[in-house]
């Protein structure tokens, strides 16, 4: 029995197995089944006739497997089967040569089929071979072709992942961009606020500081008023003496009209002083850095405050202390700036005591205390109060822009603020604090001499 039939029954396997794991046209499934089927019935038929050992029949097989081997080796869907071409090349090549030595009887071609008989066994070892050299580069390709479908997957994962991050990148970019954008809003609306703050500080401090001038001012004018009218008066009194020939009395009266004038040039260079003081302190622009007494500084901008708030409050009242140093050494400072901490660390002083005051209405003198005195190189300036004091807590926090213990609308939190930049920034100073509750709070200030 030849097995031919059978090699080409398993060459369909083979080929529909291929079909069904290259996923290939369905027409494909369907021929080599219709094959399958064809060949075993033909086999069947072909046993069954009792001349099926003949001539016809042998070659009827050789080219039905020569016909499944062009088709394994022309068709591309088969490509990776070729090698199972040249598996069964040998067994087609054996078997048309040994029906040609019987078809022919030749003694050359019995000669030949005698060693065509003896190669049988090498043609199979050879079939066998090949197969199994088929279904290792079979097993090699699924392998690479696993790994490079799993490479494709992790591929479109990885590309997915991509698309995701910049999606979620472009989402972020524009989140990041509007805040960036409500940022600079937020930032240009709080510099505008804090200009109209600050602003709002300095006009605070001009309008306290107006009150003590006005204060201060009074005094000036009422001697120029007073001494202006018994001027008056005793040009009358010299018209009197004038007529009656009186000289000696002309001359006295002449001489108390000069005094008078004497006193009214003083004031009215006192209350000069005193206006040109307050536009200075006006001046939005830096002044110019002078040497300056700030004892005499200090001793104006406590009678400026301390008077202020006494033609805001008439009940309120305090104890000054002064405490000058008379060989205090002058300093290079900018006299309206200066005068502006001053102002706001004496406002502070009897802010606090005359809150204290309100708690603690008898058995409680308010005191404010100024001290100057002269170290190596420097001078110190030092506003102390006997108040409550500030608490622990918020101890640290005296310093920061826009922070205030005062209730809301009575302070802007910048005072001390602005008052420490122009200590330590503007003059190459130091400014602190020491404080107890409950007792005490001093305002240290020290300058360069």
């Amino acid at each position: 029995m030849s097995f031919e039939p059978i090699l080409i029954f398993i060459l369909l396997m083979i080929m529909r197995k291929h079909v069904k794991t290259e996923n290939l046209n369905s027409k494909w499934s369907r021929i080599l089944k219709a094959g399958l089927y064809v060949t075993i019935a033909l086999f069947a038929l072909f046993e069954a006739l009792p001349f099926h050992h003949g001539a016809f029949f042998h070659w009827f097989w050789h080219l039905a497997l020569l016909a499944v081997a062009v088709v394994i080796y022309k068709r591309p869907e088969f490509a990776k089967m070729n090698n199972l071409v040249f598996a069964v090349l040998p067994v087609l090549v054996v078997g048309f040569l040994r029906d040609l030595s019987g078809l022919f009887g030749f003694s050359a071609f019995k000669t030949m089929d005698n060693y065509l008989q003896v190669a049988d066994p090498f043609v199979i070892i050879w079939l066998i071979v090949m197969y199994i050299v088929y279904r290792r580069q079979q097993k090699a390709l699924n392998k690479e072709m696993k790994v490079r479908l799993e490479e494709e997957r992790l591929n479109r994962i990885t590309l997915a992942q991509k698309e995701q991050l910049e999606i979620m990148v472009a989402e972020r970019t524009v989140e990041l961009t509007t805040q960036k954008e409500e940022l600079e809003h937020a930032l240009a609306d709080l510099q505008a606020t804090q200009t109209q703050l600050i602003q709002a500080e300095k006009m605070a401090s001009l309008g306290e500081l107006t009150a003590g001038i006005a204060h201060e001012i009074q005094n000036p004018l009422n001697f120029v008023n007073n001494f202006a009218e018994v001027n008056l008066e005793l040009i009358d009194e010299l018209k009197v003496f004038m007529h009656k020939g009186d000289t000696h009395s002309v001359e006295g009266i002449a001489d108390d009209i000069r005094q008078n004038l004497s006193k009214i040039t003083h004031h009215g260079k006192r209350a000069d002083a005193i206006v040109k003081g307050m536009l200075q302190h006006s001046q939005s622009n830096a002044g110019q850095k002078e040497d300056t007494d700030l004892n005499q500084l200090a001793d104006e901008y406590l009678g400026l405050s301390y008077h202020g708030l006494r033609a805001k409050d008439k009940s309120f009242n305090a104890s000054l202390r002064k405490h000058f140093d008379p060989a205090l050494l002058k300093a290079r400072v900018i006299p309206q700036d200066i005068g502006r901490v001053l102002l706001n660390l004496f406002n502070n002083a009897f802010y606090a005591v005359n809150e204290k005051k309100k708690q603690h209405p008898t058995g409680y003198d308010p005191i404010v205390t100024i001290r100057t005195r002269s170290l190596p190189h420097m001078v110190e300036i030092s506003v102390r109060d006997n108040g409550e004091g500030i608490s622990e807590k918020v101890r640290d926090k005296i310093f920061q822009p826009f922070f205030t213990t005062k209730p809301t609308g009575q302070g802007t939190g910048l005072g001390l603020s602005i008052s420490f930049d122009i200590i330590t920034k503007g003059h190459g100073g130091k400014l602190q604090c020491h404080t107890r509750e409950g007792e005490f709070t001093e305002f240290i200030i020290q300058l360069p001499a």
